[in-house]
């Protein structure tokens, strides 16, 4: 994605309440917020970071790269049509219970400007060391202690295991390349299928720890792209919700995570997950080892 500390950030919403905080712990982490924007209050400053009425006004004052979405669900459509417009190439979106045909659209307008979309209903991402879209990892003393630069990414379903599995490396002193928050709505703007191959491109990362979960059929079509185009690395997963399976159609947690017969199903996921090569940890504290293992015989 070629995030920087000086890759200059929009944040879209950036005077409500909860962009506000997240805007300054970002901003202490060491991030470029450039500006935001809330249309009607242009003028205002939050925690330092000018205030603008639209994206294209705050264009005209800063060469911005990404924007954090961070408003009420009613108004996300608009907010990600207006950046996507303005050429953005990076979106991430925190809101959630957005309208599925509202979810649908900003997608189909990001594939045809070239954006890439992570959330909705995503805390974010962290490149450690450099920066945060979001508000993953919460305060930046936080982030600090649990995130450490290095070359295993970290890709989670859940908001709360993305800084969980990153602190758990970092205690084995196994750094991260990036960890992203890819959203817990049924439909989202990035895979892990969409995730892996620009990884294997960025030349940091040498491994991939993904955090997966029942419904959906994220895991299953990142065993189908692997088993198309190779492993570009190791990838050690945990499937959380097991026992999800006995209780077809009810939703645990995210709005994602329904089992709807052998569709996200975790028992069918694993399978093809261990097909495609992919390590499967039977619990998290096996992650770290196993990801030191996949390290090191990577570098033989």
């Amino acid at each position: 994605m070629g995030l920087r500390r000086s890759t200059p950030i929009l944040v879209q919403g950036i005077t409500g309440r909860e962009a506000s905080s997240f805007v300054a712990e970002s901003l202490a982490y060491g991030a470029n917020i450039a500006a935001g924007v809330t249309p009607g209050k242009g003028g205002r400053r939050v925690h330092g970071v000018p205030v603008y009425n639209s994206v294209v006004e705050a264009l005209a004052h800063h060469p911005l790269h990404a924007t954090v979405i961070s408003v009420p669900a009613r108004f996300v459509r608009d907010a990600a049509a207006e950046a996507l417009a303005a050429g953005l190439k990076l979106m991430v979106i925190v809101t959630e219970r957005i309208p599925r045909r509202d979810v649908v659209a900003i997608l189909e307008q990001a594939e045809e400007v070239g954006c890439q979309i992570i959330g909705p209903n995503s805390l974010g991402l962290i490149v450690p060391g450099q920066t945060r879209l979001g508000m993953a990892g919460g305060s930046a003393d936080a982030v600090r202690r649990a995130y450490m630069p290095g070359p295993v990414a970290v890709l989670s379903r859940s908001g709360g295991m993305t800084t969980e599995i990153a602190s758990m490396l970092t205690a084995r002193g196994i750094g991260q390349s990036i960890a992203i928050s890819v959203g817990g709505d049924p439909i989202v703007g990035s895979t892990f299928a969409d995730l892996i191959p620009v990884l294997a491109g960025d030349g940091r990362t040498r491994a991939a720890v993904l955090f997966c979960e029942p419904g959906g059929s994220m895991e299953e079509d990142l065993a189908a792209w692997i088993l198309d185009h190779g492993l570009p690395f190791p990838i050690i997963a945990f499937i959380a919700g097991k026992f999800a399976e006995r209780f077809p159609g009810q939703r645990f947690g995210h709005a994602a995570a329904i089992v709807e017969g052998e569709r996200g199903n975790p028992r069918r996921k694993a399978a093809l997950m261990q097909e495609a090569g992919i390590t499967l940890a039977a619990t998290l504290a096996d992650i770290p080892p196993l990801v030191q293992e996949a390290l090191a015989a990577a570098a033989e």
